[in-house]
Parts: structure tokens; C-alpha cells; sequence
């Protein structure tokens, strides 16, 4: 079925809908955020009943989107789940949204994203690897629905659109993301504003962080793998949040030689004791580290992935130098 096709159906079940309930995956980024709230803001003008859910343990959001409003936030399934429309944003596999009642049989889904190894997972797909960012995909819905893009809109899905592109640094940068910069800032992006936000004005504690990361560093196989490691003490004695270790991993990938960056950092709540959340990035396109992501029961893009595991960090060493030797050297 052809994206326009996809769009087609997608935009009929939007119009269609009375009540939805807007959902993305877990520790979600800027453009999971950015295309929540864009979305749901787009729908409130159509005069949709429109709310959102994010998990309460997803909270305290990481420090750069501390700005983002997110009025009609639900932290529990509402009563009607039955009557709402479910709409999946930026969420490559439902997995990555962990949560029962939005997993049961008959819940009716809109899936819309932009992960090349989305599974397809909703009643109805729009899913366009194409994009550089669901964002861009919100916008070209809005554009269809006949929505006004608003300022708060514009923001919301310019910070999916910087994020997800890297600063417009990643190969998913298109001409397309340039023109949708141009028109979310002609729309009242403060585009300096939105760098400094997300980017700049961090606290203290995440220096401290990254210089333990780095003192971590270990390079194997010539170079082709640089990994550092954040264990529970480090975020103790900082008195770092889990969300403050983003970014580091973006350091690492842009040593010379290397072909694939690795943050591996311990999780910090009683019940997730012994796991680590494991963050790669690639910095060609030799290697895709969705693959490796999903061997750990994770996802995401060639270029950018994670996973949450329970092996020994020594094991999962030795398991990531061997995915990525066979995709260098198959």
C-alpha cells in the first residue's frame, strides 16, 4: 500500500473520530514528545475530544524537555478507553509501550511513524521511513486535516525535527526537514530559543556525569567500537538523574575510527536492579544498530538505537563486539 494511500486512511480515521486517546513509547525523545503534544494540539482545533498518556514512571522528564506543555496528560487509562481511538506515535513496536490496557485485543489503532523496522503493529499504518522525524509526518497530517500551525504546534514539532535529525547533522536530514524548518519558523519558531532549550542551560550535575563516562572509555576491535559505562554510583554521588546521562553517547560517536558508539549505564529503580539500558549510535551507514537493538529486545533507527538488558556487562561486551564484527566483516 503506497504512503498517500496510508495517509488517505489515516486522515478519514482522524475526521471520523470523536474521542482518541495519543500515546508514544517509552522514555520517550523529542520527537516522540514533540509529535504527542503537536498532534494533540492539532486535534483540539479540530474540536476533537483528544487526550494523552504517558506512563507516571516516564516522570521526571529528561532536563532539555522540562518546557513542553503537556496539558491533557492522563496517567491512567480513562474510562472510556473503549470509545477513544488510539493513536501510536513514533513508536516502532508496540512492546515499547508496555502497558496492558492499551495492548488488548480490539483496541483500535492508528499507527504513524517513521522507524524503517516498524512492525505495523495498528489497525491502520502511516508509516513513512522516508521521514527524518515523525514530526515531519504530524505536519503533512495537519497540512491534510486542514489544521493552522500554530506557534505552540510549530514548537512543539520543531523540537521532533532538530532532535531527531542531530542538530540537521544525521543522514535522515533531507532537503524535505529543511523546508519544514523554514516553515515552522515562519510559523513563529524561535529556532535560537529552541537550541538553547534543548541543548544548552543543562545542570551542572550532567557535567559531572559525562566526565565519569569518559573516564570509562574503552575502544575495542581497532577502534571500530568506543563504549563507556555509567554504574549506580555514579549517578548517586552526582546526584544525576537516569535522563541526565543523554548525550553522552553523542561524544563517543565522534572519535575518529569509530563505527559504532556505546552508553551503557545501570538502571536506578529497585525493580529494574541488575539491568543496564543500553544506547548505540552509529556514525555510517556500514552498520545498523537497529539490529543489534533488537537482538536486546530494543529498536530504533540504523543510526540510533537502545535496549534494556539483564546480562553482565562483560557479556554484553562481548556480544555487541560480535554483532557489530559480523556486519563489518560478514
Amino acid at each position: 500500500m503506497s504512503v498517500a494511500t496510508e495517509t488517505d486512511q489515516v486522515v478519514e480515521e482522524l475526521r471520523a473520530a470523536e474521542k482518541l486517546l495519543l500515546t508514544t513509547h517509552e522514555n520517550p525523545d523529542g520527537d516522540a514528545l514533540g509529535s504527542l503534544t503537536a498532534m494533540h494540539w492539532i486535534l483540539e482545533q479540530l474540536g476533537k475530544d483528544s487526550v494523552m498518556y504517558m506512563s507516571p514512571e516516564e516522570f521526571p522528564l529528561s532536563h532539555e524537555y522540562r518546557h513542553m506543555t503537556l496539558e491533557g496528560l492522563l496517567g491512567a487509562p480513562p474510562e472510556d478507553i473503549d470509545q477513544r481511538t488510539v493513536v501510536f506515535l513514533d513508536c516502532g513496536n508496540i512492546d515499547r509501550m508496555p502497558v496492558d490496557f492499551l495492548q488488548r485485543d480490539g483496541i483500535h489503532i492508528l499507527n504513524v511513524d517513521h522507524h524503517h523496522d516498524n512492525t505495523r503493529f495498528g489497525t491502520v499504518n502511516l508509516v513513512v521511513p522516508q521521514a527524518s522525524c515523525t514530526a515531519e509526518i504530524v505536519l503533512d497530517l495537519a497540512h491534510e486535516l486542514g489544521a493552522e500551525i500554530t506557534p505552540p504546534i510549530a514548537d512543539a514539532l520543531y523540537v521532533g525535527l532538530v532532535t531527531d535529525t542531530g542538530k540537521f547533522m544525521y543522514e535522515n536530514t533531507t532537503s524535505a526537514a529543511h523546508r519544514m524548518a523554514a516553515e515552522l519558523i515562519e510559523a513563529g519558531v524561535d529556532a535560537h530559543g529552541v537550541y538553547r532549550r534543548l541543548f544548552e542551560e543543562l545542570p551542572f550535575r550532567r557535567l559531572q556525569l559525562l566526565t565519569r563516562a569518559l573516564q570509562s572509555v574503552a575502544r575495542y576491535d581497532d577502534g571500530a567500537i568506543t563504549i563507556a559505562a555509567l554504574e549506580r554510583a555514579d549517578f548517586e554521588e552526582t546526584g544525576g538523574l537516569e535522563t541526565d546521562s543523554e548525550g553522552v553517547v553523542d561524544h563517543l560517536r565522534s572519535v575518529e575510527g569509530t563505527k559504532v558508539a556505546v552508553l551503557v549505564r545501570e538502571l536506578l529503580s529497585d525493580e529494574k536492579r541488575g539491568c543496564r539500558k543500553v544506547s548505540l549510535r552509529a556514525t555510517d551507514g556500514v552498520v545498523d544498530v537497529s539490529l543489534i537493538a533488537r537482538t536486546l529486545g530494543g529498536g530504533g533507527h540504523r543510526q540510533a538505537a537502545g535496549a534494556t538488558t539483564g546480562l553482565a556487562y562483560d557479556e554484553l561486551v562481548a556480544t555487541l563486539r560480535q554483532q557489530v564484527t559480523e556486519q563489518l566483516h560478514p
